[in-house]
């Protein structure tokens, strides 16, 4: 609590004044300038710079809660903790690229057993319900039905939790189903 405390004087300027700034962010401003230039120095495009400061924040405030002795010094701990987000930042942007490129891939296979005129309306269908959906539950359903990844693997691949995959899983073949039904192709 040591950090809260000390940063209780981030409200107050230079000239004694007192800024809109809560008093008990655990980042200063300079501490905050630092985080954003370490995160943009990182790679980090300008409109993510506040959810890192966020992250910063937030752990800073997660340590201080837990009883964990404050860094001895907050400025560099803070710029090491945006550092890191910055390279997962990087690793997550990575992730969602080769997972783009399966699902790309997979978009370009022809349907196995293409036999008839009905088949052809279906995967129609379903390939416009597929584009139609948000990216995230797209990309589980590719990897879930086209794929045939298990709930377990895709969790992996995205780093994501299973229940979170389970969700989106659900929600997206409801919303699928829906828009078949729709447009009264099944």
């Amino acid at each position: 609590m040591a950090v809260l405390r000390r940063k209780s004087r981030r409200g107050q300027g230079s000239d004694g004044l007192v800024s809109d700034a809560p008093a008990d962010d655990p980042l200063d401003v300079a501490q905050e300038r630092r985080v954003r230039a370490v995160l943009a120095l990182g790679g980090v495009p300008q409109a993510d710079l506040p959810d890192g400061v966020q992250q910063v924040r937030l752990r800073l405030l997660e340590r201080a809660a837990s009883g964990a002795e404050a860094p001895r010094d907050v400025s560099a701990w803070v710029a090491v903790v945006a550092s890191n987000l910055a390279m997962d930042w990087h690793r997550a942007r990575r992730r969602q690229e080769r997972i783009g490129e399966r699902l790309a891939a997979l978009r370009q296979l022809e349907p196995v057993d293409a036999s008839g005129d009905d088949t052809k309306v279906l995967s129609l269908a379903v390939a416009q319900g597929l584009d139609e959906l948000p990216d995230a539950q797209r990309q589980i359903l590719v990897l879930r039905f086209y794929a045939d990844l298990p709930v377990r693997g895709i969790a992996e691949e995205l780093g994501i939790p299973e229940g979170t995959v389970k969700s989106r899983l659900h929600t997206a073949v409801r919303a699928l189903r829906a828009r078949l039904h729709e447009d009264e192709v099944v």
